[in-house]
Protein backbone atom coordinates (compact mmCIF):
# COMPACT_ATOMS: atom_id res chain seq x y z
CA UNK A 1 0.00 0.00 0.00
CA UNK A 2 1.48 3.09 -1.23
CA UNK A 3 1.72 5.93 2.00
CA UNK A 4 0.69 9.65 0.70
CA UNK A 5 3.94 11.52 1.22
CA UNK A 6 4.16 14.29 3.61
CA UNK A 7 4.41 17.48 2.29
CA UNK A 8 6.67 19.94 3.17
CA UNK A 9 4.70 22.83 4.42
CA UNK A 10 3.23 20.20 7.05
CA UNK A 11 6.50 18.91 8.26
CA UNK A 12 6.98 22.61 9.20
CA UNK A 13 4.05 22.69 11.18
CA UNK A 14 4.39 20.08 13.24
CA UNK A 15 8.23 21.39 13.86
CA UNK A 16 7.43 24.40 15.06
CA UNK A 17 4.74 23.18 17.21
CA UNK A 18 7.10 20.53 18.70
CA UNK A 19 9.55 23.50 19.25
CA UNK A 20 6.68 26.15 21.06
CA UNK A 21 5.88 23.10 23.52
CA UNK A 22 9.14 22.63 24.75
CA UNK A 23 9.95 25.95 25.40
CA UNK A 24 6.83 26.78 27.19
CA UNK A 25 7.04 23.52 29.14
CA UNK A 26 10.90 24.93 30.35
CA UNK A 27 9.64 28.30 31.26
CA UNK A 28 7.01 27.12 33.44
CA UNK A 29 9.65 24.62 35.19
CA UNK A 30 12.43 27.49 35.83
CA UNK A 31 9.08 29.11 36.99
CA UNK A 32 7.89 26.85 39.81
CA UNK A 33 11.78 26.50 40.40
CA UNK A 34 11.76 30.48 41.15
CA UNK A 35 9.16 30.14 43.34
CA UNK A 36 10.00 27.17 45.37
CA UNK A 37 13.13 29.16 46.12
CA UNK A 38 11.99 32.62 47.08
CA UNK A 39 11.45 32.97 51.02
CA UNK A 40 8.63 32.12 52.52
CA UNK A 41 6.29 35.69 53.80
CA UNK A 42 6.55 35.84 57.44
CA UNK A 43 3.15 35.08 59.48
CA UNK A 44 1.60 38.47 60.77
CA UNK A 45 2.57 38.80 64.33
CA UNK A 46 -0.50 39.06 66.89
CA UNK A 47 0.51 41.21 70.42
CA UNK A 48 -0.90 39.71 73.28
CA UNK A 49 -3.42 41.85 75.46
CA UNK A 50 -3.02 42.55 78.74
CA UNK A 51 -5.26 40.63 81.44
CA UNK A 52 -5.47 43.30 84.00
CA UNK A 53 -4.33 47.08 84.59
CA UNK A 54 -2.88 47.07 88.03
CA UNK A 55 -0.77 48.77 90.38
CA UNK A 56 2.12 48.16 92.45
CA UNK A 57 3.27 48.05 95.82
CA UNK A 58 6.15 46.47 98.19
CA UNK A 59 6.22 44.80 101.78
CA UNK A 60 7.59 46.67 104.56
CA UNK A 61 8.99 46.78 107.88
CA UNK A 62 6.78 48.02 111.01
CA UNK A 63 5.85 47.73 114.39
CA UNK A 64 2.86 45.61 115.20
CA UNK A 65 1.21 44.36 118.73
CA UNK A 66 1.33 41.01 120.11
CA UNK A 67 -2.62 40.34 121.13
CA UNK A 68 -3.50 37.32 122.87
CA UNK A 69 -7.52 36.62 122.33
CA UNK A 70 -9.67 35.28 124.97
CA UNK A 71 -13.66 34.81 126.34
CA UNK A 72 -15.39 35.29 129.39
CA UNK A 73 -17.82 36.07 131.38
CA UNK A 74 -18.57 39.45 133.31
CA UNK A 75 -19.06 38.99 137.10
CA UNK A 76 -19.42 41.76 140.10
CA UNK A 77 -16.40 42.24 141.59
CA UNK A 78 -17.74 41.60 145.21
CA UNK A 79 -20.96 40.98 145.76
CA UNK A 80 -22.52 41.29 149.34
CA UNK A 81 -25.72 39.91 150.75
CA UNK A 82 -27.50 42.15 153.03
CA UNK A 83 -29.94 40.18 155.70
CA UNK A 84 -31.88 40.87 158.22
CA UNK A 85 -30.22 40.93 161.70
CA UNK A 86 -33.38 40.48 164.09
CA UNK A 87 -35.84 37.53 164.40
CA UNK A 88 -39.74 37.75 163.89
CA UNK A 89 -40.37 41.72 162.08
CA UNK A 90 -42.46 42.67 160.19
CA UNK A 91 -41.37 44.67 157.23
CA UNK A 92 -42.96 47.86 156.90
CA UNK A 93 -40.84 49.72 154.17
CA UNK A 94 -38.62 49.20 151.43
CA UNK A 95 -36.11 52.12 150.37
CA UNK A 96 -34.31 50.91 147.42
CA UNK A 97 -35.24 48.90 144.20
CA UNK A 98 -32.92 46.74 141.90
CA UNK A 99 -30.56 49.12 140.13
CA UNK A 100 -30.45 51.69 142.58
CA UNK A 101 -26.72 53.16 143.51
CA UNK A 102 -26.68 53.13 146.93
CA UNK A 103 -24.04 54.68 148.99
CA UNK A 104 -22.57 53.42 152.56
CA UNK A 105 -25.38 53.94 155.58
CA UNK A 106 -28.02 54.84 153.06
CA UNK A 107 -31.51 53.41 154.92
CA UNK A 108 -32.97 50.54 152.17
CA UNK A 109 -35.59 48.58 154.44
CA UNK A 110 -37.41 49.69 158.08
CA UNK A 111 -39.06 46.81 159.80
CA UNK A 112 -41.67 47.45 162.42
CA UNK A 113 -40.66 48.99 165.68
CA UNK A 114 -43.42 48.88 167.82
CA UNK A 115 -42.33 45.99 170.04
CA UNK A 116 -38.55 46.25 170.02
CA UNK A 117 -39.71 49.40 171.65
CA UNK A 118 -41.22 48.48 174.11
CA UNK A 119 -38.15 46.05 174.63
CA UNK A 120 -36.10 48.74 175.10
CA UNK A 121 -38.13 50.44 177.51
CA UNK A 122 -39.10 47.19 179.27
CA UNK A 123 -35.13 46.98 179.49
CA UNK A 124 -34.41 50.38 180.34
CA UNK A 125 -37.11 50.29 183.90
CA UNK A 126 -35.01 47.02 184.93
CA UNK A 127 -31.88 48.81 184.71
CA UNK A 128 -32.92 51.73 186.74
CA UNK A 129 -34.53 49.35 189.22
CA UNK A 130 -31.05 47.37 189.20
CA UNK A 131 -29.26 50.50 189.77
CA UNK A 132 -31.72 51.63 192.76
CA UNK A 133 -30.98 48.34 194.56
CA UNK A 134 -27.44 48.66 193.66
CA UNK A 135 -27.28 52.02 195.66
CA UNK A 136 -29.20 51.10 198.96
CA UNK A 137 -27.04 47.96 198.81
CA UNK A 138 -23.76 50.11 198.67
CA UNK A 139 -25.34 52.70 201.56
CA UNK A 140 -25.70 49.63 203.82
CA UNK A 141 -22.56 48.28 202.94
CA UNK A 142 -20.82 51.33 203.60
CA UNK A 143 -22.87 51.80 207.44
CA UNK A 144 -21.34 48.24 207.65
CA UNK A 145 -17.66 49.05 207.26
CA UNK A 146 -18.22 52.11 209.44
CA UNK A 147 -19.23 49.49 212.32
CA UNK A 148 -16.69 46.66 211.45
CA UNK A 149 -14.91 45.99 214.46
CA UNK A 150 -17.34 47.30 217.14
CA UNK A 151 -18.81 44.99 218.00
CA UNK A 152 -22.42 46.30 216.70
CA UNK A 153 -22.61 44.05 213.65
CA UNK A 154 -21.24 40.50 213.67
CA UNK A 155 -18.89 39.58 211.03
CA UNK A 156 -21.31 37.18 209.43
CA UNK A 157 -23.50 40.39 208.93
CA UNK A 158 -20.92 42.32 207.72
CA UNK A 159 -20.30 39.95 205.27
CA UNK A 160 -24.26 39.79 203.99
CA UNK A 161 -23.98 43.23 203.68
CA UNK A 162 -20.45 43.35 201.41
CA UNK A 163 -22.00 40.63 199.31
CA UNK A 164 -25.39 42.13 198.88
CA UNK A 165 -23.30 45.04 197.63
CA UNK A 166 -21.71 43.26 194.95
CA UNK A 167 -24.86 41.48 193.99
CA UNK A 168 -26.41 44.59 193.18
CA UNK A 169 -23.90 45.89 191.21
CA UNK A 170 -23.76 42.84 189.22
CA UNK A 171 -27.54 43.34 188.65
CA UNK A 172 -26.63 46.41 187.20
CA UNK A 173 -24.36 45.44 184.80
CA UNK A 174 -26.81 43.08 183.74
CA UNK A 175 -30.06 45.08 183.41
CA UNK A 176 -27.27 47.88 181.51
CA UNK A 177 -26.74 44.83 178.98
CA UNK A 178 -29.88 43.56 178.34
CA UNK A 179 -31.19 47.55 177.69
CA UNK A 180 -27.99 47.61 175.46
CA UNK A 181 -29.19 43.98 173.73
CA UNK A 182 -32.64 45.44 173.21
CA UNK A 183 -31.37 49.27 171.48
CA UNK A 184 -29.66 47.21 168.68
CA UNK A 185 -32.00 45.39 168.05
CA UNK A 186 -33.97 48.92 167.67
CA UNK A 187 -31.69 50.11 165.57
CA UNK A 188 -31.38 46.61 163.60
CA UNK A 189 -34.95 47.89 162.41
CA UNK A 190 -33.23 49.82 159.96
CA UNK A 191 -31.19 48.14 157.33
CA UNK A 192 -28.47 49.96 155.89
CA UNK A 193 -26.39 49.88 152.67
CA UNK A 194 -22.89 48.31 154.04
CA UNK A 195 -20.84 49.61 151.18
CA UNK A 196 -21.92 51.96 148.46
CA UNK A 197 -22.61 49.99 145.08
CA UNK A 198 -25.67 49.00 142.93
CA UNK A 199 -28.29 46.89 144.17
CA UNK A 200 -28.69 43.51 142.32
CA UNK A 201 -31.00 41.61 143.73
CA UNK A 202 -34.30 42.41 145.64
CA UNK A 203 -36.20 39.59 148.01
CA UNK A 204 -37.69 41.30 150.69
CA UNK A 205 -41.53 42.16 149.90
CA UNK A 206 -43.29 44.46 152.06
CA UNK A 207 -45.64 42.71 154.94
CA UNK A 208 -43.43 39.78 155.00
CA UNK A 209 -42.18 38.45 158.27
CA UNK A 210 -38.30 37.37 158.31
CA UNK A 211 -36.15 35.63 160.48
CA UNK A 212 -32.49 36.07 161.44
CA UNK A 213 -30.26 35.70 158.52
CA UNK A 214 -32.92 36.01 155.73
CA UNK A 215 -30.95 37.84 152.36
CA UNK A 216 -33.35 41.05 151.29
CA UNK A 217 -30.87 42.60 149.12
CA UNK A 218 -27.76 41.72 147.38
CA UNK A 219 -25.32 44.30 146.63
CA UNK A 220 -21.96 44.98 144.01
CA UNK A 221 -19.73 46.65 146.19
CA UNK A 222 -18.80 49.70 144.29
CA UNK A 223 -20.32 49.00 141.26
CA UNK A 224 -17.32 47.48 140.26
CA UNK A 225 -17.19 44.58 137.27
CA UNK A 226 -14.62 41.96 136.32
CA UNK A 227 -14.26 40.16 132.99
CA UNK A 228 -13.37 36.15 133.81
CA UNK A 229 -11.64 35.00 130.67
CA UNK A 230 -10.70 31.56 130.46
CA UNK A 231 -7.61 30.98 129.05
CA UNK A 232 -5.80 27.77 127.94
CA UNK A 233 -2.91 26.33 130.08
CA UNK A 234 -0.29 26.86 127.46
CA UNK A 235 -0.96 31.20 127.08
CA UNK A 236 -1.60 31.50 130.74
CA UNK A 237 2.25 32.10 131.32
CA UNK A 238 2.14 34.93 128.88
CA UNK A 239 -0.24 36.89 131.01
CA UNK A 240 0.98 38.75 134.17
CA UNK A 241 -0.96 41.17 136.62
CA UNK A 242 -1.06 43.91 135.53
CA UNK A 243 -1.61 43.51 131.33
CA UNK A 244 -3.71 45.43 129.96
CA UNK A 245 -6.93 44.37 128.24
CA UNK A 246 -9.32 45.85 125.83
CA UNK A 247 -13.18 43.69 126.17
CA UNK A 248 -15.56 44.63 123.81
CA UNK A 249 -19.50 43.78 124.99
CA UNK A 250 -22.06 41.52 122.59
CA UNK A 251 -23.02 45.00 121.60
CA UNK A 252 -19.24 45.96 120.27
CA UNK A 253 -19.04 48.78 122.81
CA UNK A 254 -15.58 48.54 123.83
CA UNK A 255 -13.83 48.82 127.79
CA UNK A 256 -10.32 49.00 129.37
CA UNK A 257 -9.23 46.84 131.49
CA UNK A 258 -6.05 45.30 133.97
CA UNK A 259 -5.74 42.43 134.84
CA UNK A 260 -5.40 41.80 138.95
CA UNK A 261 -4.67 38.13 139.15
CA UNK A 262 -3.90 34.83 137.44
CA UNK A 263 -5.81 31.81 139.17
CA UNK A 264 -2.99 29.64 140.71
CA UNK A 265 -4.47 26.38 139.19
CA UNK A 266 -6.13 25.26 136.30
CA UNK A 267 -9.68 23.42 135.32
CA UNK A 268 -8.72 19.57 135.55
CA UNK A 269 -11.69 18.71 133.00
CA UNK A 270 -11.27 21.89 130.43
CA UNK A 271 -7.51 22.68 131.01
CA UNK A 272 -8.56 26.10 131.13
CA UNK A 273 -7.14 28.92 133.77
CA UNK A 274 -9.32 31.93 134.95
CA UNK A 275 -7.40 35.76 134.60
CA UNK A 276 -9.55 38.45 136.62
CA UNK A 277 -9.63 41.22 134.80
CA UNK A 278 -10.55 44.85 136.46
CA UNK A 279 -12.71 46.90 133.91
CA UNK A 280 -11.69 50.36 134.13
CA UNK A 281 -14.12 52.05 131.84
CA UNK A 282 -14.85 52.96 128.54
CA UNK A 283 -12.23 53.14 125.67
CA UNK A 284 -13.56 56.12 124.94
CA UNK A 285 -14.22 58.88 127.63
CA UNK A 286 -17.68 60.68 128.07
CA UNK A 287 -20.88 59.66 128.04
CA UNK A 288 -22.31 56.35 128.91
CA UNK A 289 -21.85 53.55 126.40
CA UNK A 290 -25.02 51.85 125.10
CA UNK A 291 -25.29 48.39 125.69
CA UNK A 292 -22.68 48.48 128.72
CA UNK A 293 -21.38 45.35 130.39
CA UNK A 294 -23.49 44.07 132.74
CA UNK A 295 -22.86 40.87 135.12
CA UNK A 296 -23.78 37.37 133.37
CA UNK A 297 -23.07 38.55 129.95
CA UNK A 298 -20.46 36.35 127.80
CA UNK A 299 -17.61 38.97 126.65
CA UNK A 300 -14.74 38.85 124.17
CA UNK A 301 -11.41 40.38 124.54
CA UNK A 302 -7.80 41.10 124.06
CA UNK A 303 -4.80 41.33 126.33
CA UNK A 304 -2.30 43.34 125.15
CA UNK A 305 1.29 41.49 125.31
CA UNK A 306 3.54 44.20 124.06
CA UNK A 307 4.56 44.65 120.17
CA UNK A 308 7.47 42.94 117.35
CA UNK A 309 8.84 43.88 114.58
CA UNK A 310 6.71 42.73 111.34
CA UNK A 311 6.27 42.27 107.54
CA UNK A 312 3.41 43.46 106.18
CA UNK A 313 1.58 44.34 103.23
CA UNK A 314 -1.70 46.38 102.12
CA UNK A 315 -4.71 43.65 102.93
CA UNK A 316 -6.03 43.97 99.17
CA UNK A 317 -2.58 42.09 97.59
CA UNK A 318 -3.75 39.35 99.93
CA UNK A 319 -6.23 36.98 97.78
CA UNK A 320 -7.54 33.64 99.79
CA UNK A 321 -8.17 30.56 97.59
CA UNK A 322 -9.08 26.89 99.05
CA UNK A 323 -8.07 28.13 102.53
CA UNK A 324 -4.43 29.23 101.23
CA UNK A 325 -3.47 33.03 100.47
CA UNK A 326 -1.64 34.03 98.14
CA UNK A 327 0.02 37.36 96.87
CA UNK A 328 1.04 37.81 92.94
CA UNK A 329 4.55 38.95 92.03
CA UNK A 330 5.04 41.30 89.36
CA UNK A 331 8.19 40.28 87.12
CA UNK A 332 10.05 42.54 84.69
CA UNK A 333 8.46 41.17 81.82
CA UNK A 334 4.92 42.23 83.52
CA UNK A 335 4.00 38.78 83.92
CA UNK A 336 2.44 37.61 87.28
CA UNK A 337 3.61 34.92 89.52
CA UNK A 338 1.66 33.66 92.34
CA UNK A 339 3.03 33.15 95.79
CA UNK A 340 1.47 31.04 98.07
CA UNK A 341 2.07 33.12 101.79
CA UNK A 342 1.53 33.05 105.64
CA UNK A 343 -0.32 35.52 107.11
CA UNK A 344 -0.26 36.62 110.82
CA UNK A 345 -2.19 39.58 112.73
CA UNK A 346 -4.32 42.18 111.34
CA UNK A 347 -3.43 46.44 111.74
CA UNK A 348 -5.91 48.60 109.96
CA UNK A 349 -5.72 47.55 106.61
CA UNK A 350 -2.32 46.20 106.87
CA UNK A 351 -1.61 42.18 107.05
CA UNK A 352 1.40 40.47 108.06
CA UNK A 353 3.36 38.18 106.52
CA UNK A 354 5.05 35.26 108.18
CA UNK A 355 6.84 33.94 105.38
CA UNK A 356 6.64 33.09 101.45
CA UNK A 357 7.91 36.41 100.51
CA UNK A 358 10.82 39.12 100.28
CA UNK A 359 10.67 43.60 100.56
CA UNK A 360 11.80 43.62 97.26
CA UNK A 361 8.87 42.06 95.37
CA UNK A 362 6.75 44.14 93.44
CA UNK A 363 2.98 42.83 94.18
CA UNK A 364 -0.16 43.47 92.56
CA UNK A 365 -1.68 46.04 94.74
CA UNK A 366 -5.51 44.97 94.17
CA UNK A 367 -7.42 42.87 92.08
CA UNK A 368 -5.14 40.19 92.66
CA UNK A 369 -8.07 37.73 92.91
CA UNK A 370 -8.87 37.99 88.93
CA UNK A 371 -5.26 37.07 87.56
CA UNK A 372 -4.21 33.58 87.61
CA UNK A 373 -0.76 32.29 87.21
CA UNK A 374 1.70 33.48 84.62
CA UNK A 375 -0.90 36.25 83.37
CA UNK A 376 0.41 39.45 81.24
CA UNK A 377 -0.23 42.86 83.07
CA UNK A 378 -0.44 46.33 82.68
CA UNK A 379 1.80 48.48 85.54
CA UNK A 380 0.63 51.78 86.09
CA UNK A 381 2.08 54.11 88.72
CA UNK A 382 2.36 52.31 91.47
CA UNK A 383 0.36 52.44 94.76
CA UNK A 384 0.71 54.86 97.87
CA UNK A 385 3.54 53.50 100.08
CA UNK A 386 2.02 52.33 103.69
CA UNK A 387 3.45 54.50 106.56
CA UNK A 388 5.98 52.58 108.52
Amino acid sequence: MNRPPFKPLTLGLIAALVITAGAFGLYASRSSAADATKPAAAAPVVSQKPALTVSITQAHSGVLPIKLSANGSVLAWQEASVGAETNGLRVQELHASVGDSVKRGQLLATFAADSVQADVALARAAAAEAAANAAEATANADRARAVQGTGALSAQQVNQYLTAELTAKARVESAKAQLDSQQLRLRHTRVLAPDSGIISARSATVGSVVGNGTELFRLIRQGRLEWRAEVTSVELGRIAAGTGVVVTSPSGAQYKGKVRMVSPTVDAATRNGLVYVDLLGPVTAGKATPGALKPGMFARGEFELGSSGALTVVQTAVVVRDGFSYVYRVGPDNRVAQLKVQTGRLLGDQVEILGGLKPEDRLVASGAGFLSDSDLVRVVDAAPAAAK
